[in-house]
């Protein structure tokens, strides 16, 4: 992690704030930005994975795509689970030019979300404050703000709006990012997206496997497959002696979350 600038940064800011205590609100300095936090831990575990270590990194020229793209045509990026806006504030560093839509189901969160973004003038970001899911008829979360609302927790359940992600992947000829980190709903969601996902070039996928419910990695993989991606599976989740510990870290709640990178080759 301390082998880059940003690596260097993130380490500094884990010896600062590492030790401080979990929901507390918190105003956190990174480089060039500032970000207001409900809770440090959560930042800063996000800013290793997407500062230092770089998970939402990809490229939008054709040649690496191996596609038609229009000349002068802007990157689209969906951010699905935007959160406090850590993710969005790294796509508009590295990508000026975007346009982004970022999505936030919890009120609070996106309050923080719209906050973020002011302070740290990025700007041109169309948010959608309801949960991505497979309709329009509102969904109901539960769950901590702070790791954000899932669909499978019954702890402090609200019924938020939320927006069927099918209809906003048919508006666009060609979506360059679409990042998902929706706390279990990835499944349904991609699957009811499935037959729709050819204009989508790059994505990353949060996997969760949420106790006492199916799985369900093997038809989130075949998603991505018969849409023509290929795809890399990593963890941070490690544990030893899996087949005796069914639990990450005594988790009440989840046995199993991924990061999934799917991409389309040239």
């Amino acid at each position: 992690m301390a082998q880059t600038t940003n690596g260097r940064k993130t380490l500094a800011l884990f010896v600062q704030h590492g030790s401080q205590p979990r929901n507390q609100q918190r105003t956190i300095k990174f480089g060039s930005y500032t970000f207001t936090v409900p809770d440090v831990y959560s930042f800063l575990y996000q800013v290793k994975e997407i500062f230092a270590d770089e998970f939402y990194a990809f490229k939008t020229d054709a040649a690496s795509l191996g596609a038609n793209q229009p000349p002068g045509r802007n990157p689209v990026i969906f951010d699905c689970g935007a959160n406090i806006g850590t993710s969005v504030v790294y796509f508009r560093q590295q990508h000026p030019s975007a346009r982004i839509v970022a999505f936030e189901a919890d009120p609070i969160i996106a309050q923080y979300l719209q906050d973020n973004l002011s302070q740290n003038h990025v700007e041109n970001v169309e948010i959608v404050e309801k949960a991505v899911w497979t309709d329009e008829n509102g969904i109901s979360l539960g769950g901590t703000e702070a790791d954000g609302g899932s669909v499978f927790s019954t702890e402090a359940t609200r019924l938020v709006p939320s927006v069927r992600l099918r209809n906003w992947i048919m508006r666009e000829p060609w979506i360059d990012m679409l990042k998902m980190d929706i706390e279990g709903a990835e499944i349904a969601v991609l699957a009811d997206c499935a037959d729709v996902l050819t204009n989508v070039q790059a994505m990353f996928v949060e996997f969760h496997a949420y106790i006492g419910h199916p799985q369900g990695l093997a038809s989130l993989l075949n998603v991505l497959e018969t849409s023509g991606f290929r795809y890399y599976v990593d963890t941070s989740q490690y544990r030893k002696s899996p087949l005796v510990n069914h639990r990450y870290r005594n988790n009440a709640d989840m046995d199993l979350q991924l990061n999934i990178f799917a991409y389309r080759e040239a």
